[in-house]
């Protein structure tokens, strides 16, 4: 296949863009970014610079180029991470998150269209779907109404609406994965895990919300670039994927965790003010992938998070360029 990667040197994508090349399975790989604070082009420099990928800086908003992109590289199959995709900063400026994370899909939609692709995969989360009580044995499966309670979450949820309707009203070959939180390595250190990993490595305070107990379904990025691979070969046209793993963890013990593999001490946690609209819990039902595609995921929590701070701590002139570029501190609503 040709792929285009939109949002592809963020976190999630710039890890799908290593796996394409890795697989071999794409004959050729496109990445578009708009190189906004949270996308990195360094983590794909290496592929860059031996010539496995190229790159095109854009926004997906720009229909024109979108579809100028489309037909020169005679792409067929068109994978979408470009979002807006943290919940603080969409605490304090919406408008962004509805502009590139609604308008935006919707210009790519219609490229797309327009271009003909054979298939439009649009990676969404487990956000939209609202959150849980804290005890419920419930679980998000993929008929679960939407009903998300933040910006960031009714931006998403407002693109996987976006994505259907072009499905139903103009015949758009898509698929959609709503996946649970993920970690790993090349994960912008505005996030929880190299939040946490970062500043512990630099010996200063965690952050912990209040709401310490509120739990998380964490995934290997790696095991979400395999199902999404499944899902470009096997999965229905028009279906939507539920991706999770089944292992949850609260704030807290996240925190113990990167203090422990960093060896710091748990002086270092600094209780602050949670963020408006902050959700309690997700847990995805992902037995439709699990049964229909054979999907399950290989790296375990136990073994991932390690792995990850580890990556970090080998790392630092990936991440330390990065530290001062957030536009939020957490804590100050």
């Amino acid at each position: 296949m040709r792929a285009l990667v939109t949002g592809g040197a963020g976190f999630i994508g710039s890890n799908y863009v290593r796996h394409l090349v890795r697989s071999r399975r794409a004959e050729r790989v496109v990445v578009l970014d708009a190189l906004t604070y949270a996308g990195n082009r360094e983590s794909l420099s290496e592929l860059e610079q031996a010539g496995e990928i190229a790159f095109v800086r854009g926004d997906i908003a720009n229909q024109d180029l979108l579809e100028h992109v489309i037909a020169s590289e005679r792409i067929d199959v068109v994978v979408n991470f470009a979002a807006e995709s943290h919940n603080s900063l969409a605490v304090l400026d919406p408008a962004r998150f509805f502009r590139a994370n609604v308008l935006g899909t919707q210009s790519l939609c219609e490229a797309a269209r327009r271009s003909g692709v054979e298939r439009l995969h649009h990676v969404s989360t487990c956000e939209v779907y609202g959150d849980l009580p804290l005890e419920s044995e419930e679980r998000f499966d993929e008929e679960s109404p939407y009903r998300p309670r933040t910006p960031y979450n009714a931006s998403k949820a407002g693109s996987d609406h976006v994505v259907r309707a072009y499905h139903e009203t103009f015949g758009l070959p898509v698929t959609i994965t709503n996946c649970s939180n993920n970690y790993g390595p090349y994960q912008f250190p505005e996030k929880v895990i190299p939040l946490f990993t970062t500043r512990a490595i630099r010996g200063e305070p965690l952050p912990v919300y209040r709401s310490s107990a509120n739990r998380r379904e964490w995934l290997h990025v790696e095991d979400h670039c395999r199902a999404i691979d499944l899902v470009l070969d096997k999965g229905a046209d028009g279906r939507t994927y539920n991706v999770g793993s089944g292992r949850e963890a609260s704030v807290a013990e996240i925190a113990d965790a990167v203090l422990a593999a960093t060896g710091r001490p748990r002086d270092l946690i600094e209780v602050v003010p949670d963020r408006p609209g902050h959700d309690r819990r997700y847990l995805l039902d992902s037995t439709r992938i699990r049964t229909e595609l054979g999907w399950a995921p290989m790296i375990a929590f136990e073994d991932g998070l390690p792995a990850t701070v580890r990556w970090y701590q080998e790392n630092e002139r990936w991440w330390a360029p990065l530290l001062g570029r957030s536009p939020v501190v957490e804590g100050r609503w």
